[in-house]
């Protein structure tokens, strides 16, 4: 369906709306959010959606509208964060080892080559699983702790291809250090594959704030949109819109993250088209 999409030409325009709708969401919503995400009635507990609450309420009461729009902002600056660093450190990562190469590029690629074999969400437990009572930093930092190696490997490669051209050639000749070509001649030159890696990054960062949320492990309130599926899941058997409401959002940031990435791919790699 995405190919298709994007084939037709709407497939970027769509993924541009969805995720622009979460970001706006995120930024906004907790501020004309209904109620409180942690006020509880207790009279109206696991309530259909209603003129009162568009989204029902959970298993304490609290309305689920409020929840999903205060949870917004918490995954999008979450994801945000863990995207940003993550795509830091791999291309200077990634940058140092293809501009050096030898030896240092060999060393520096079993790193992540060793990082690569490791389960990432398992990774990401087991450091969040560590903390007695984990915040949002250490579920940034275990997110990190593998989120950067992608980006790295795309960065090795485009940086292999650039360290023999004319312009990298003529720094090095005109005496500039290794660190300067690196920082002002093959970084900014390789950073458009790499922004649509971050796309396709971002989705996945969602999907495991969420998961780890769902799982019980790194769950830092009960309005996160991982908590709430799981909150949702327990009561199936009697309601769906619980599950339904966090469910349906997760799957909208991460479909409009894909089709905006596919988009991008194909319009900075024309060839692609042809496929």
């Amino acid at each position: 369906m995405m190919r298709a999409l994007t084939k037709m030409g709407i497939g970027p325009s769509v993924g541009a709306l969805l995720l622009g709708m979460f970001l706006l969401l995120a930024l906004v919503g907790p501020a004309v959010a209904p109620h409180s995400p942690t006020a509880q009635d207790l009279d109206h507990l696991l309530e259909l959606p209603s003129h009162a609450h568009w989204l029902g309420t959970d298993e304490n009461g609290c309305d689920v509208l409020s929840q999903m729009l205060h949870g917004a902002r918490l995954a999008a600056w979450i994801s945000l964060l863990v995207t940003a660093i993550s795509l830091g450190v791999g291309v200077a990562f990634g940058t140092v080892a293809g501009y050096l190469g030898g030896l240092v590029d060999d060393l520096m690629m079993r790193v992540v080559d060793i990082l690569l074999a490791f389960p990432g969400i398992l990774l990401n437990l087991a450091i969040v699983a560590l903390v007695p009572r984990p915040g949002a930093v250490h579920l940034v930092f275990a997110l990190c702790a593998n989120g950067w190696v992608g980006y790295a490997r795309v960065a090795r490669g485009q940086v292999l291809g650039l360290r023999e051209r004319e312009f990298v050639l003529a720094a090095r000749a005109i005496g500039a250090s290794p660190l300067r070509v690196m920082a002002l001649h093959v970084a900014p030159n390789i950073l458009t594959p790499l922004v649509v890696q971050a796309t396709f990054g971002f989705a996945s960062v969602i999907l495991v704030e969420a998961s780890l949320s769902f799982l019980g492990v790194g769950r830092m309130v009960s309005y996160s949109w991982g908590s709430l599926l799981a909150q949702g899941t327990t009561y199936l058997w009697r309601t769906q819109h619980l599950a339904l409401a966090p469910g349906v959002c997760i799957a909208a940031v991460v479909l409009g993250c894909n089709l905006l990435g596919d988009g991008l791919r194909d319009r900075l790699d024309p060839r692609r088209l042809a496929c």
